[in-house]
Parts: C-alpha cells; structure tokens; sequence
C-alpha cells in the first residue's frame, strides 16, 4: 500500500499514483473505465464514517461504481441532515440501490468523544445525538465492566440507532409500500483486525 508523503506539497505523488493506478485498471479491463463514466449502477449505499482507517470500498473488496457512499462524523443518520437525506432520496429513488449499509466503526473517535464530558465546538452539537443514544441505553451500557466495553456498546447502538432512522425515513418508507426491494444493514467495522 501507498503511503502518503507529507513533504509532497504539491501532491505530485499522488497524481502519479493515480496515473499508475488507471493504467493497471486498463491493462486489466479495456473497457472499465468507459464503461463507467456514462452511467453508475451500485446496488449498495453505504453510510459511514468519515474515519480515513475505514474507506468503503476497500475493506469490502469491491472496485469503483460498486458502491454510492455518504460519510460523516460517526456515520449519524437523523432527520434534520438534508445532506445524508439528499443521499438516501438520490440513492433509493434514482440508483434504486438493494442494500443500505450503515457502518460504524469501533475505536471511532466521535463516537469516543460523545461518550466523554469533553467540549469540542461545533462539532459537540453534532455529537448531542449520540450523547441521545447512550442517554437512550444507558442502563446497558453502565452495566459493563469497563469504558472500552461501553465505547463499543455505544458504537453499536449508533448504528442500529443510525440505521432506524434510515427506516423512518419517509424516502425508505415510500421504498417500501411501492415493493421495492431495499433491506437495511447495520455494521460495526473492527480497525484492529479488519
């Protein structure tokens, strides 16, 4: 795997990183690109995490235009993001994807932030929904032993919390009564072994 040069200001690496990139694309598949560009056809939203350590594509093995993605912090799903709702809508409605993946992670470090007292800045009124969430389970997750076992419970429970507002969604709801197959996943991703 690449990595990335801190001294290469100009990002000139990693232009040359994609040339190589495209270039054994194409010596693979002749046609993958052209067939691309023209159209997009993935049969997965993925919603998750901004985190650089978990990118879609990659821990799943699939290639580009396999996947319609939307990241944020601690891959939030609520009412009132017109950007994550925008997604869903574009995804469900125009892509007509099968599956939506809500994916969290654990050692997610807005996910850790939320369960702590700390004060950020603006990104705290992100967090207040998960904050919500461990207020909304907090008997389970005090019932454990350690604040690693409650970070992860928390990281659960995002996602199940996260994928039940997708479900709420009057874009998935509409999905529904209209027959379209569409099944909602929730996923918690584990760093330290992939």
């Amino acid at each position: 795997m690449n990595k990335f040069d801190p001294e290469d200001n100009e990002l000139k690496g990693l232009i040359d990183n994609n040339k190589k990139w495209a270039a054994a694309v194409m010596a693979e598949a002749p046609d993958f690109f052209s067939n691309i560009a023209n159209k997009q056809e993935p049969k997965i939203l993925w919603i998750g995490c901004s985190d650089s350590r978990v990118p879609a594509n990659h821990i799943v093995q699939l290639g580009p235009g396999e996947i319609f993605v939307h990241r944020n912090i601690a891959n939030v799903v609520n009412h009132t993001d017109l950007n994550c709702l925008s997604v869903l809508q574009y995804a469900v409605d125009v892509l007509k994807v099968e599956h939506i993946i809500v994916c969290g992670h654990y050692n997610c470090g807005g996910v850790t932030a939320a369960y702590g007292n700390g004060q950020y800045g603006l990104i705290d009124n992100w967090l207040r929904s998960i904050k919500d969430v461990y207020r909304l389970h907090s008997e389970e997750i005090e019932a454990l032993e350690t604040d690693q076992q409650r970070i992860r419970k928390l990281v659960e429970c995002n996602v199940i919390n996260s994928a039940e507002n997708v479900t709420h969604s009057t874009i998935v709801q509409n999905a529904w009564a209209n027959g379209q197959s569409l099944t909602v996943h929730a996923w918690a991703y584990d760093i330290e072994d992939g």
